[in-house]
């Protein structure tokens, strides 16, 4: 089980522009779905520009247009869902990370948007949100500003390797299937590195040993969430390639990602950058002998 808080507020950052609209539009829907609160954020730095070229012109300050962002995007929420759902707004000054991981550090989730930015500039913001998952400690859901609602919502794939790092995603996507009353697909891709079975055709080694980590990974969930229809999808392809190719097909991808201050996953990183639907990055709570394993005393010998 994971650490977040599974009853807390919808957050979503608020950021002014009207392609955010769409961002608040995601957040405000997954907060009425769930009867959620809605907390909306606008952080902002502590000093704004200020150019020596125009003397006369006096600009407004960097708390000033925070705040107006923030109210128009409580006018927005007003006006398409009327007072169904609570609203609370903030702004709070500061990096766009550490405002933000504050606000959600007890969320049951966090709606950013994704860069419309391209090549270097795309992965830099992409890491900034894997590593505002792992602050957060909540999932982080990146949509897409050309995202608009659609059938394909009621479908959500999610990735899983076997390993307990795909737990809290697992959890995550059968909550969010049942919620919306829709089918989840389970995607387990890579051709697994583990011996094959005894007397196993070589063949279907891989098939074998992939469709049994599924089974051992599904009983669980499917036993809490038995409305879910699950269907299972086996891949040899990398792990970032299937999920990206499965993004087309669904309304919600769900990657489990490491946590932790070394925050180097390139298949959670690829994509929140590649995939052409919204997609929610799961941290993974190390477990007391997780941690243990992964930072081994050292022994200490006496002669």
């Amino acid at each position: 089980m994971s650490d977040w808080n599974r009853t807390g507020p919808v957050v979503v950052e608020v950021d002014g522009s009207a392609e955010n609209h769409r961002v608040v539009d995601y957040a405000s829907a997954e907060a009425l779905r769930v009867g959620a609160e809605l907390v909306l954020v606008a952080p902002y730095p502590a000093h704004g520009s200020y150019s020596p070229m125009m003397p006369g012109y006096a600009p407004r300050s960097p708390a000033e247009r925070a705040d107006d962002a923030v109210r128009a995007a409580v006018a927005h929420v007003r006006h398409r869902d009327g007072y169904a759902t609570a609203l609370v707004a903030v702004t709070e000054e500061g990096s766009r990370l550490r405002a933000l991981a504050h606000a959600a550090r007890k969320a049951r989730m966090l709606v950013v948007g994704r860069s419309r930015s391209r090549g270097p500039q795309r992965l830099v913001h992409t890491q900034t949100n894997l590593t505002l998952a792992a602050r957060a400690g909540c999932p982080v859901v990146v949509v897409p500003l050309s995202w608009k609602p659609g059938v394909l919502d009621r479908k959500v794939a999610v990735g899983i390797d076997g390993t307990a790092l795909s737990t809290e995603a697992l959890e995550f996507a059968f909550g969010v299937a049942a919620g919306r009353e829709g089918d989840l697909i389970v995607v387990h891709a890579g051709v697994p590195a583990e011996r094959p079975f005894v007397d196993e055709d070589p063949e279907c080694s891989w098939i074998s040993r992939a469709d049994y980590v599924l089974s051992e990974n599904l009983a669980r969930w499917t036993s809490r969430f038995p409305m879910v229809k699950v269907t299972r999808f086996l891949s040899s392809r990398p792990p970032a390639a299937a999920l990206v190719h499965e993004s087309a097909e669904v309304g919600l991808v769900v990657v489990g990602a490491h946590s932790g201050p070394l925050l180097i996953d390139p298949v959670a990183r690829r994509s929140m950058a590649a995939m052409t639907c919204p997609v929610a990055i799961v941290p993974h709570h190390l477990t007391d002998t997780e941690r243990a394993r992964s930072h081994p005393q050292t022994a200490v010998s006496t002669y």
